[in-house]
């Protein structure tokens, strides 16, 4: 229920915040509840990863790039995602994601979100995402970059999200096989 009051207020108030280009970045300002919060106090885990989804819904708004790919029957998926903590957020805490997108090859799109408070680092994810069509399948970048009216080329990834991305696909091949085999 969370996640839906904060995206409904991200909805809401979408005219009233700055623009930003496609690959961002984006700010996105939120603040620490207490039903984000785990038994030691601090926030839970997960809750970084529904975080990260809303800063990632931000990014869309922004970037004017929601409409189109809600009217084309799309809709982003995370196929993978990392996250390294450094510091805790605790209660009441505000606290800023910056999103970005890296680069994407013909099927994905990888984005770095940074958790910050006061200017300070307190966790990063990388997210491998896709978007697929309610009438089935994926969607190419291609067509995504071109029905959004974005024409410039992928940047080259940078190394360890290219060696962090050769990982999955490593994990997702080992972990495919049926173990009954």
């Amino acid at each position: 229920m969370k996640l839906y009051i904060r995206l409904f207020w991200l909805l809401l108030t979408q005219s009233t915040r700055s623009r930003c280009e496609l690959t961002g970045p984006v700010s996105t300002s939120l603040r620490v509840y207490p039903n984000d919060l785990d038994v030691n106090g601090h926030v839970n885990n997960g809750v970084y990863l529904t975080y990260a989804d809303l800063a990632r819904t931000d990014l869309m708004l922004r970037s004017g790039s929601f409409k189109p790919i809600i009217r084309n029957g799309w809709y982003p998926v995370v196929v993978a995602e990392s996250i390294r903590f450094y510091r805790s957020l605790k209660i009441l805490q505000r606290f800023e994601i910056e999103t970005s997108v890296i680069g994407w090859n013909d099927r994905d799109i990888f984005l770095e979100q940074r958790y910050y408070r006061n200017n300070t680092l307190s966790a990063a994810a990388v997210i491998k995402a896709r978007f697929l069509s309610r009438k089935g399948g994926s969607v190419a970048v291609k067509e995504l970059l071109a029905t959004i009216g974005f024409d410039q080329p992928a940047p080259e990834l940078p190394g360890w999200v290219a060696e962090w991305d050769n990982s999955v696909r490593s994990m997702e091949m080992a972990t495919s096989r049926d173990p009954g085999q």
